[in-house]
């Protein structure tokens, strides 16, 4: 009886130990694969890999989740890898992310806009906000045939500035409280800094006079709701860069970045439907949370 005590005892813990370690090995992992996956990117493109993805994953030894959004921190790695980047290799950045701090995006975009190289932003699924205004200062933004921009009009926390302005047309001024009038005048503001933002950097990339200011009107004033998807034609329409042709390594690249398991929600077998020469989803079925 006490042997099997024993064996009990110690199995428990055994059981234990991996279960508090398991994130944080599966976790590494995936990190190792992501970089074999970025190098194979950086040496079939002769470029630069950079990515910003945001994405809800398991973290640290007890594996809770974390939702990302684009952030200072963001900025600095960004900044420190462009730095380090020699001026002559070209940039190829893979954006997933719901946008995040202006302050960040505009960093990013800004130091993007100075490289000397040619900028590529690949979009598999979405750039929405700050992910968009990254976008705007690329060379070329490569896009899935069914990925989306966003607006880029500014918030002030979560009051659009268009729609704050629209107070002004709506009561008299005596009506207007001190602080409202307050948000009035920083949401003018906000909304002049983000157009000329967006009008210098599409200057920067070679759009003319006239297609810059059109399309920093279109995405700065605020004329749709924030999170509007602005789909390939219409990015086209709007006379941006875009093309559609993203590499299939892109795809597998975000295959590595899995949503945490749960509650499933969708799932699929890859096999059959899988892209015109891609084999790497074969296999298990998929979820999507």
């Amino acid at each position: 009886m006490n042997f099997l005590n024993t064996v009990v005892g110690q199995l428990f813990w055994v059981i234990f130990f991996i279960m508090l370690f398991y994130p944080y090995l599966k976790s590494h992992a995936l990190m190792n694969s992501r970089m074999r996956m970025i190098r194979q990117l950086e040496k079939k493109h002769s470029s630069r890999v950079i990515t910003l993805i945001h994405r809800q994953e398991t973290k640290s030894l007890f594996g809770f989740f974390s939702t990302r959004f684009l952030d200072i921190e963001d900025s600095e790695a960004i900044l420190r890898a462009i730095r380090i980047t020699p001026p002559d290799m070209p940039i190829d950045m893979i954006i997933h992310t719901p946008g995040g701090i202006a302050l960040a995006a505009t960093q990013i975009a800004n130091t993007l806009a100075a490289h000397k190289a040619k900028v590529r932003v690949i979009i598999p699924h979405y750039a929405m906000s700050g992910g968009t205004l990254i976008a705007l200062a690329a060379d070329e933004i490569l896009m899935d045939p069914f990925a989306v921009l966003g607006p880029v009009d500014p918030q002030l926390g979560t009051e659009p500035a268009a729609s704050i302005m629209k107070i002004k047309e709506l009561k008299d001024v005596k009506d207007i409280s001190d602080e409202t009038l307050i948000k009035i005048d920083m949401s003018e503001k906000a909304l002049n800094q983000m157009f000329n933002e967006v009008k210098s950097l599409l200057l920067k990339k070679g759009y003319s006079e006239d297609t810059a200011k059109k399309i920093a009107e279109e995405l700065s004033s605020g004329k749709w709701t924030h999170d509007f998807p602005i789909t390939v034609e219409h990015a086209k329409e709007l006379g941006l860069k875009v093309k559609t042709e993203v590499p299939e390594e892109v795809y597998t690249l975000m295959d590595l970045y899995p949503q945490p398991s749960g509650t499933q929600s969708v799932s699929y077998i890859p096999l059959p439907y899988n892209r015109p020469g891609n084999t790497h989803n074969s296999g298990s079925p998929k979820s999507i949370e």
